[in-house]
């Protein structure tokens, strides 16, 4: 490509991307790169005073899922004080390196540009404790000392003060440590000087609001071709054209058309962040809405694939289901690795799956609560069902149970200590963090195979730990473990401690190193790494339903108990689907298929019991009712009537029954009575 030639590409990329407008910024803005990033920062610190709160998140990250409406919810509810933005450590590396992001949900809050405080996990109290905290800091730092104010207070107090000692006193404070890269007297160096000027002399200097509220805020482009333009756009389009830079991009340099171009990407990346926001906002659309008199024919606890399956199928039966569930989607969203044993599913991914199997439920009536089930009361019928966020219950009448299972941990010294620094039990959410370091995993199964392969991709080695000599996962997952070449297996052997050291200023602890022992010799070696993720199976999350009286499988302590070779429970009503009553297969698609079953049961458990879905009846009864009204009104006119589609040919068969029994009468009735009344209407003619 010659010299002439790239500038010319470079012009056209730029006019294609260059109708812009500009709109209000999105209620949780995406970050698609450094530059974007640290251009937000700037532009908040120096232009509008917000603070910035980040998530730094991943798509296969339950944890994440679950704390994302969390995030929006409080985003629209402080939209007019702090900028919320979202930051997808597998896409960011740089930015998860820069403020040491070691585990997800990591929150971490900008105040002028600079870390303010950071806290990872979902926790919603923490959240908003924190976000308060920087909204209250950044309101009382919107001040602003400036020079006329300071001479007039001089002037009136200590007029011994002359102009250069009072420009002096100023540019001291504007280049404070507190205001550095602020060249005025902001903040908290204003308020500190305020403050001893009042000491002094009993009165301190007035300050001024250093933003205003609503000013620059909102200015964030996007991209449309169907808006008008305003007037402003109008002169700033005017402005442009009369630019040479931008007038005629051919004779720009190639630096002045990079700079263009990251430019005017950073509004396409506006627009995105829009669309991704209109997008959250069509979820609400499907949100569950309580206050209505009935009782839900069927509700379902759990959003995997058991939980979903269940959903289509009670929805195309006209149930209407409710589906509970945070919106992590069971262990299915955690797979790294491609689905490859799903049927009808090929090189794609367990989100993928998970988002498909919602969008077909949605399709056909599904509503979902985004919400964690704490109990279930089955002493009186209806069944009422409680959640975290409110104390009012959901009343059903039957209930399908597919929480699935929660992952299990080792309980050794430093385990629980470190998570969030480098302890965790799931290597899609945190492994793309340990880029280029050195982890270990420790299991045997599925999981533990899964887990190895998704961070040997990024990590320099991978140590998987098993206490057998063999492995308990499927033949062809752990034979790509133990022929990848960045995985070291090591057999026999435990880890029988984590070691934890402090990074930087902060009390924050990180994983340094791990004691392994080995189970047959006795022998133990600690070895260095900086993430420990445990992979070594999981209980069923049945932990509410310890109240309800429902039977547990004996043989597999936490596991539902199902009977007759069905999804029913000791309870009628309740129906178990996918791992909490499947202790054998515990598959996606034996998940799948359970819940479908599942919801076959209860759709014919609620037609026995003369159950169903009372609003809908009582809805088609209505319009029953409306419709024999109206019927019966059409029949009585037809007959009063003279009807133009009978002579029309149009009629149908009752209709045309009706005439011929018309005709027959006729034809049977005698001709002097029809002279008579022609006489009689003939005299009242001649009477008139």
């Amino acid at each position: 490509m010659d010299r002439l030639t790239f500038p010319l590409i470079l012009t056209a990329v730029c006019l294609i991307l260059s109708s812009v407008v500009v709109e209000a910024r999105p209620i949780v803005r995406s970050i698609k790169s450094t530059h974007e990033f640290d251009r937000l920062l700037e532009k908040h610190s120096k232009e509008t005073g917000l603070p910035v709160i980040a998530d730094f998140y991943s798509d296969g990250c339950g944890p994440c899922r679950m704390m994302a409406p969390i995030f929006k919810k409080l985003a629209k509810e402080k939209k007019d004080e702090a900028v919320f933005i979202k930051i997808d450590t597998n896409a960011q590396y740089e930015l998860s390196g820069r403020y040491s992001v070691r585990s997800i949900p990591t929150f971490v809050f900008f105040h002028n540009g600079k870390k303010f405080q950071e806290f990872s996990g979902a926790g919603e109290q923490q959240l908003r404790q924190y976000t308060d905290m920087i909204i209250g800091k950044s309101k009382d730092e919107n001040v602003k000392l400036t020079l006329e104010s300071l001479t007039a207070y001089y002037a009136e107090y200590d007029a011994s003060k002359d102009a250069d000692a009072v420009q002096s006193l100023l540019n001291k404070c504007a280049g404070s440590k507190a205001n550095k890269n602020v060249e005025e007297c902001v903040g908290a160096s204003a308020f500190n000087l305020t403050r001893k000027l009042k000491k002094k002399y009993k009165k301190g200097p007035k300050l001024v609001p250093r933003f205003v509220p609503g000013e620059g805020a909102d200015a964030e482009p996007t991209t449309t071709t169907e808006q008008q333009p305003s007037s402003s756009s109008k002169r700033s389009k005017s402005k442009a054209n009369n630019d040479p830079k931008t007038a005629n991009l051919s004779l720009a340099t190639m630096e002045e058309l990079q700079a263009e171009i990251e430019r005017r990407m950073d509004e396409l990346r506006d627009a995105e962040a829009d669309a991704e926001d209109d997008e959250d906002e069509n979820e609400d659309l499907h949100a569950f809405q309580r206050g209505s008199p009935f009782p839900q024919p069927v509700t379902i606890i759990g959003g995997g694939p058991a939980g979903l399956s269940a959903a289509i199928y009670a929805a195309r039966s006209g149930l209407s289901p409710v589906v509970i569930a945070p919106p992590m989607g069971g262990q299915l969203l955690g797979k790294g690795v491609d689905v490859e044993n799903y049927p009808g599913m090929f090189n794609v991914t367990g989100p993928e799956v998970v988002s498909s199997m919602r969008a077909q439920a949605i399709e056909f009536g599904t509503t979902f609560e985004a919400d964690i089930v704490t109990r279930v009361d089955t002493s009186s019928r209806p069944f009422r069902v409680y959640v975290n966020e409110t104390d009012e219950p959901i009343e059903t009448h039957a209930i399908i149970v597919a929480t699935g299972a929660e992952s299990n941990w080792l309980g050794i010294p430093g385990e629980y200590e470190l998570r969030g620094g480098g302890v965790s039990s799931c290597a899609i959410c945190d492994g793309s963090i340990y880029k280029g370091k050195d982890v270990v995993i420790v299991g045997g199964g599925d999981a533990a195979m899964e887990d190895a392969l998704v961070l040997a991709r990024t990590s320099s080695s991978v140590t998987l730990v098993h206490r057998r000599k063999e492995f308990r996962a499927s033949k062809i997952l752990a034979q790509r473990v133990m022929e990848h070449p960045l995985i070291t297996i090591r057999w026999d052997t435990i880890v029988t401690e984590i070691v934890g050291e402090s990074i930087d200023d902060d009390d924050k602890r990180v994983v340094k190193s791990a004691v392994l022992s080995n189970v047959v010799t006795g022998e133990m070696d600690t070895i260095p790494t900086d993430a420990v993720f445990v992979a070594i199976g999981h209980t069923p999350a049945t932990q509410f339903l310890n109240n309800a009286n429902v039977q547990y499988n004996e043989a597999h302590p936490g596991y539902l108990m199902t009977y007759e070779g069905s999804t029913k429970t000791s309870i009628p009503g309740i129906f178990a689907a996918g791992d909490v009553s499947d202790a054998i297969y515990r598959q996606a698609i034996t998940s799948a298929g359970s819940g479908a079953a599942a919801a076959l049961d209860a759709e014919r458990w609620l037609s026995e019991e003369g159950l169903g879905n009372e609003a809908a009846e009582m809805e088609a009864e209505l319009m029953a009712e409306l419709m024999s009204e109206s019927h019966a009104h059409e029949k009585s006119a037809a007959d009063a009537h003279y009807n133009v589609y009978e002579d029309a040919g149009g009629a149908n068969a009752t209709t045309k029954a009706r005439r011929k029994d018309k005709a027959k009468n006729k034809d049977k009735s005698t001709a002097p009575p029809q002279e008579e009344v022609m006489v009689e209407e003939d005299e009242s003619v001649l009477e008139l």
